[in-house]
């Protein structure tokens, strides 16, 4: 099964999704460190956020493909909502 990929606002290849968590992770360790300048700094972060969205729209759109299946598989079976709050 293919990867999924996250595609970036700013043109940038796609990426999969575990490449973008890898690179948001990397991102949060560079801003924690509080050794980039102010302009590097506010260029990460909005890269970051960026990620997030992505990411968090990737895992929406995959708990649909699973609720489909999960529907079409069992008419007994009973779904919970999933809700998770993730700050950009």
């Amino acid at each position: 099964m293919p990867k999924k990929t996250v595609q970036s606002d700013n043109k940038q290849p796609d990426i999969s999704f575990e490449s973008a968590l890898h690179e948001l992770e990397n991102i949060v360790a560079h801003l924690e460190s509080g050794e980039l300048p102010l302009e590097q700094a506010l260029n990460e972060f909005e890269r970051g956020v960026q990620l997030a969205r992505q990411g968090q729209q990737t895992l929406q759109q995959a708990e649909q493909r699973v609720q489909i299946l999960l529907n079409d598989n069992s008419d007994s079976a009973t779904l919970s909502p999933f809700s998770q709050h993730i700050e950009p």
